[in-house]
């Protein structure tokens, strides 16, 4: 049986694809509660954060209404689940000179919840 650099790759994506799928929203709901601090899960509301509502597949920097930091307005990303996985890992690794303070969420667990939490939220 040959194995391919195309295989690895297949398999790769399939593995990292399944560990946002099985994030559980409920228990990303609770998470969210860190994030709730600065970020509202609901549409229009601003807190120190723009609100996360709608923001998987949503481009960065892209929210009307909020003044994004240069850093985001120049990071060019769109928030979907492996972008949003390595912001929540370190935002400031990821996006330098962004304003979120946070240090990030260490445990793949949490991000997983926390982006099936967000996925819902729509």
């Amino acid at each position: 049986m040959k194995f391919s650099i195309a295989t690895a790759l297949v398999t790769i994506l399939s593995v990292s694809t399944a560990a946002y799928a099985d994030g559980d929203a409920v228990a990303g709901k609770k998470v969210f509660n860190q994030c709730a601090v600065c970020h509202s899960p609901q549409p229009n509301k601003t807190i120190i954060g723009p609100s996360l509502f709608g923001v998987v597949g949503r481009h960065s920097a892209s929210l009307p209404g909020y003044s994004y930091s240069d850093a985001m307005k120049a990071a060019d990303k769109t928030w979907d689940a492996a972008t949003l996985d390595a912001y929540l890992t370190n935002p400031a690794k990821m996006v330098p000179g962004t304003k979120m303070t946070f240090a990030g969420l260490s445990k793949a667990e949490d991000r997983a919840n926390v982006i099936a939490y967000l996925e819902t939220l729509k």
